[in-house]
């Protein structure tokens, strides 16, 4: 018996090795960007396959995933969006070396990840965080700032961001004060 769930959005993903690791665990179709090397008509065909079945942009939480995450999520603002944390994405054989990827992640993350999608916010009139909000926070110039931000991120599964895009990552998935204030009190 195939106990493989079903995905019917179409999954972004770097490479061919991500590919192969959510087809062990899902029936899904994929589309490789091939690196970070996304260009106009990538973002043309993955807007079209949004329009006809919907995208999840599943990339790795590296520099490069997020460029491409950024610049999909400029062009494309209905996508959703899944997140590994970085824990979740090392590999897990010394031998596969420092990368991070979606290729290394386990079935459980893999299922946390889906489970937990996340989409573009539109009612920018709730959001309540302002920059005073992050610094108090200690989100934004503090000596553990991006330690803060890490694991602010992986609580939300938002993702890492820098202090520059941190208020506006959280604008963008319509978190509000409440919720950063209460995640930050366990750190």
């Amino acid at each position: 018996m195939n106990d493989k769930k079903r995905i019917s959005e179409v999954i972004v993903v770097e490479g061919k090795d991500d590919t192969a690791n959510l087809k062990q665990y899902y029936h899904v179709d994929t589309y490789e960007t091939q690196g970070s090397a996304i260009s106009e008509e990538d973002i043309a065909r993955i807007e079209r396959l949004n329009a006809l079945r919907g995208v999840i942009v599943f990339t790795d939480p590296d520099h490069s995933g997020e460029r491409i995450r950024r610049l999909i999520m400029t062009a494309i603002p209905t996508v959703k969006h899944a997140f590994l944390n970085r824990d979740e994405a090392k590999p897990k054989s010394k031998t596969k070396g420092r990368s991070l990827g979606v290729e290394h992640a386990s079935k459980l993350d893999l299922e946390k990840a889906l489970n937990n999608l996340t989409s573009n916010f539109e009612d920018e009139d709730d959001f309540d965080i302002t920059h005073a909000d992050l610094v108090r926070l200690g989100l934004i110039g503090h000596v553990d700032s991006r330690i803060r931000r890490e694991y602010l991120g992986e609580a939300l599964r938002i993702g890492y961001c820098n202090a520059k895009q941190q208020l506006k990552r959280l604008k963008l998935f319509g978190v509000t004060l409440a919720e950063v204030e209460e995640i930050m009190e366990k750190f």
